[in-house]
């Protein structure tokens, strides 16, 4: 089992990524991890970890970086030997089973589309990350943000991805599918969900109909699906959502000496709740119809982000998650 880390890709990149990657080295023994990026870099980072390097991590050297400002298609065709482009070619030609970047989004998605390949008989792949629910056992939605318009046959292709996802790395048995919409009514909605509504009815899932944005963090579904304008409009508001209640929060417990005795008393309750709303420990979101296991990590992810995305892909891998949904995609 061979997975490659984008080790330039991210905000906090390369420290966060080497720093994940020795954590997930240093676990699971049978998986070989590739730091993909700048040797001249890497090595020192890895030297300075204080202790012997793990024999299952190694460095493969890409010599360009894919910045978060540079045009996705552009950049990809142009940076051959960027960091994220040679990850995604070691994928394609075999030489790693998984790859994970926390880099830019879009060049992400290109690099899926032009190097990695969709998968026969997908039309748009899906980027399907975690939103937290008060239940702690969180939504799958797709797609939050890989392609901005949709077709109703794609929102069927999405719900049949995400529920086998949710099936076959996360053990939900018989995952309930919801439809993002402004109503409950099976007659709600624009063009796109009125259409795409009967396909989702026809489809092997278990389908629950259409869901508010309201119910959402409650549990009301397993699988959300929705085109990638209005999802990553959701993920944003949850994330802003969550940044700016504990902002709220930790100026009323600093007020004064009274308001900060009791935010020492519920520090524990306050770090659970903090817990159930951090993205990092849901590791990452994948990009769902590729030909092979794509991983994308928050671009702000951390070293236990990066490493909860090897765990992620690890899962998947061993449940066979590209493969299976290839067989149901394609029917043989």
């Amino acid at each position: 089992m061979r997975i490659a880390i984008d080790a330039m890709g991210g905000d906090h990149a390369p420290e966060c990524n080497v720093e994940g990657a020795l954590a997930a080295a240093a676990e699971w023994k049978d998986t070989q991890i590739v730091l993909v990026g700048d040797e001249q870099r890497l090595l020192p980072l890895l030297k300075q970890s204080g202790g012997t390097v793990p024999s299952n991590l190694t460095v493969h050297h890409a010599g360009e970086v894919i910045e978060a400002e540079d045009e996705p298609v552009k950049a990809v065709r142009r940076k051959k030997d960027a960091s994220m482009v040679v990850a995604g070619r070691m994928l394609k030609e075999k030489q790693a089973e998984a790859m994970i970047s926390a880099g830019n989004t879009g060049a992400l998605m290109t690099t899926g589309l032009l190097v990695v390949g969709r998968m026969e008989g997908i039309e748009r792949p899906a980027l399907a990350p975690m939103i937290p629910t008060l239940d702690e056992a969180g939504v799958l939605a797709l797609d939050l943000g890989a392609n901005m318009d949709a077709k109703p046959e794609h929102l069927a292709q999405y719900a049949l991805m995400g529920s086998l996802y949710r099936e076959k790395v996360m053990g939900v048995k018989n995952p309930r599918v919801g439809l993002l919409n402004v109503g409950t009514e099976p007659g709600k909605g624009n063009e796109l969900t009125k259409l795409a509504f009967p396909l989702l009815q026809e489809l092997p899932i278990n389908f629950i109909g259409n869901v508010e944005a309201r119910d959402i963090m409650l549990g009301s579904c397993d699988v959300l699906v929705c085109d990638g304008f209005a999802g990553n409009i959701l993920l944003k508001a949850v994330e802003g959502t969550a940044g700016a209640m504990f902002k709220l929060l930790k100026e009323q417990f600093t007020q004064n000496m009274r308001s900060k005795l009791g935010a020492a008393l519920l520090m524990p309750q306050l770090r659970n709740l903090k817990g159930k709303l951090d993205y990092k420990e849901h590791g990452g979101a994948p990009l769902l119809g590729l030909s092979g296991l794509v991983v994308k990590s928050h671009g702000s992810a951390d070293g236990n982000a990066i490493k909860n995305a090897v765990r992620q892909a690890r899962v998947a891998l061993q449940n066979q998650l590209v493969e299976s949904i290839s067989k149901e995609i394609s029917g043989k």
